[in-house]
């Protein structure tokens, strides 16, 4: 049973706040939350992150929901993946590389759905065309979520610019954070909700 002081859900807006296009105050993205009767709604960073409480469980009706607001209140759209708080806990019970210290260089890719097939291959291809460019990043795909570790930094990884260049032609919206991210994200969710 769910306590009264954590929150069960998560979403992660896709492209909101990078450069000068879909921008979105945290204050009205909360706002926005609340307007469906979400409760305990809480962001974090600019990056569109919000943990919230829900009775309704279908990840894919609360994204929704959620993209068609945003879109009608505030004038921005953008892809929206949510997550229960059990699915972020396993997403951190399932990181692949827990050797790597720098929480900067570990991403994970959140994904709307399960990849199709052509996502595994194109995964493949991407990672040996970065190695053979020199490149040291490491990525593995645990059911719908890409890990994705770059010791040289996101910004200089070979292996980024080759998924992003040429991405899968199955491939759902997805959105990426660091460990950073997702391990405070994962303290809000299980911590008290603000008030």
């Amino acid at each position: 049973m769910t306590s009264e002081r954590e929150r069960t859900h998560v979403a992660l807006l896709r492209g909101v706040n990078v450069g000068a296009h879909n921008r979105i105050a945290m204050a009205d993205l909360r706002a926005t939350a609340a307007s469906l009767g979400w409760q305990d709604v809480a962001t974090y960073v600019q990056s569109g992150n919000v943990v919230f409480t829900s009775a309704e469980q279908d990840a894919g009706e609360l994204a929704r929901a959620l993209e068609e607001t945003i879109a009608e209140h505030v004038d921005v759209r953008c892809g929206v993946v949510v997550l229960t708080r059990e699915e972020l806990q396993q997403v951190a019970a399932a990181n692949p590389y827990p050797h790597e210290t720098d929480p900067k260089h570990l991403h994970v890719v959140f994904h709307s759905r399960d990849p199709g097939p052509d996502t595994a291959a194109t995964l493949a291809v991407a990672v040996e065309r970065a190695q053979e460019l020199g490149g040291r990043d490491e990525a593995t795909l645990v059911g719908r979520h890409l890990y994705l570790r770059t010791p040289d930094g996101l910004g200089r990884s070979r292996l980024a610019s080759e998924l992003t260049r040429r991405p899968a032609a199955d491939a759902p919206v997805g959105t990426a954070r660091n460990w950073a991210t997702v391990t405070n994200l994962l303290a809000l969710l299980e911590g008290p909700p603000p008030g």
